[in-house]
């Protein structure tokens, strides 16, 4: 048996919860299907206690047993919106709290020298 995680055993509690519910939906998704846990666990690749576990939303699950499940549902596409950047607030606010920082900006000239700046910034190695 592998040592556990501490990152593990110190999950906050709403992710906790979220991955609960992930396991949740997909043992529904399974259930609708009406395939059995032999018969789900098989076709992912995986033995029946793991997938009994995944439908636990245990957080010892690796993320590619539950990108395969999510894919078996039609939903792996799912997984690269979670992380979208237009919708992550606490980038935005520290966005704004910088802006509200920064010198106005005069003229359009002035404009595109900052992001010829920044561009030539991000580019450099």
């Amino acid at each position: 048996m592998s040592k556990a995680s501490p990152s593990l055993s110190a999950l906050p509690p709403e992710a906790a919860s979220a991955l609960a519910r992930l396991g949740e939906n997909l043992a529904l998704a399974r259930v609708r299907r009406k395939e059995s846990q032999r018969q789900w666990a098989q076709r992912i690749g995986i033995s029946v206690p793991t997938l009994i576990r995944l439908e636990r939303g245990d957080p010892s699950v690796s993320v590619g047993i539950y990108a395969t499940a999510l894919w078996m549902m039609g939903r792996a596409n799912a997984l690269g919106e979670l992380a979208d950047p237009e919708k992550d607030l606490g980038a935005l606010e520290a966005d704004v709290r910088a802006a509200r920082h920064t010198r106005a900006v005069r003229s359009q000239a002035s404009i595109e020298a900052r992001f010829a700046r920044q561009a030539k910034k991000d580019r450099a190695p």
